[in-house]
């Protein structure tokens, strides 16, 4: 909501300061289907041609977390670290071949129904799994598993920050694209350099509206949305170093209070838990 409310903010200062200073929306009117059909085709265009099918599918997808933010708040925060203090208190109690039954089927596992929100979340799963599994086929070198994981980790935050990028490329060249149209209109007026001024300058006020809206739509509305789209990735991706962190600590030997709290330090500070909040969600923690 608070990009929507921004990009009302800025059209309306911008278009609000155009009438109060005398100018009419008339020509705009006019001008900017036209307008839009060549800078927003042409930028459509480019961005089709530079992207594979399935980027395009994911920068489209990335529009619903510009306008939501990240899906991981406090309580999700809590939920990972409540499951994953159990799944390392159990490794550490019973050996790591009792997380088998967890781990091999986590659809059926008590520990993982109890946090359905984290079950559905099939990336999540996986990588819990997959790396609890290592663990139990003795690999267990936690330099190892911390340089696997993070090089897994980054090239995930790579692919995701793929849509933001793509974005930022097409912000880039809307300017040039608003240039054309502005030419087109151009040369359309210099081709009925015969009417009288009054319609030349209308011509020519249609011609510049190009311009306008290849600049607004490059750094109003594009370049803000691929900066929201990193800064919501770049936040989502905190989710899984949580992981990474509480699996490296339990694997370099520490209690599972400790592993844990060394995941919670790295979640994002507006949705970490304090020390006291998690503590009492562990002591009250139930799985059959």
């Amino acid at each position: 909501m608070l990009t929507i409310g921004g990009l009302g903010f800025l059209l309306a200062c911008v278009f609000g300061s155009y009438l109060a200073s005398g100018g009419s929306m008339g020509p705009l009117i006019e001008a900017i289907p036209f307008e839009m059909l060549t800078i927003g085709g042409a930028a459509a265009g480019t961005f089709i041609m530079s992207n594979s099918m399935h980027d395009v599918k994911h920068t489209l997808a990335g529009f619903g977390k510009i306008m939501k933010g990240a899906v991981f708040k406090k309580a999700d925060y809590v939920e990972l670290l409540s499951l994953l203090y159990f799944l390392v208190r159990l490794a550490s109690t019973k050996g790591a071949m009792a997380l088998e039954a967890h781990i091999e089927k986590p659809e059926d596992s008590a520990a993982f129904q109890k946090f359905p929100k984290i079950l559905k979340n099939h990336h999540v799963c996986t990588v819990i799994c997959d790396y609890l599994r290592m663990v139990g086929m003795n690999a267990d070198d936690p330099n190892q598993i911390e340089d696997v994981m993070a090089r897994e980790l980054k090239k995930t935050l790579n692919e995701e920050l793929h849509g933001s990028h793509a974005l930022q490329t097409m912000a880039d060249g809307l300017p040039a694209l608003g240039i054309v149209a502005a030419v087109l209109g151009v040369i359309k007026t210099m081709s009925h350099i015969n009417e009288p001024p009054a319609v030349l300058g209308a011509m020519i006020g249609g011609a510049l509206v190009g311009t306008f809206l290849g600049v607004l739509l490059a750094y109003g509305m594009v370049a803000p949305f691929s900066t929201r789209l990193q800064g919501v990735v770049m936040e989502e991706a905190k989710y899984m170093e949580v992981v990474r962190a509480v699996i490296v600590a339990h694997l370099h030997g520490n209690a599972p209070q400790v592993s844990v709290e060394t995941g919670r330090k790295m979640a994002p500070n507006q949705h970490m838990p304090s020390f006291q909040e998690l503590e009492g969600v562990l002591q009250s923690l139930q799985i059959a």
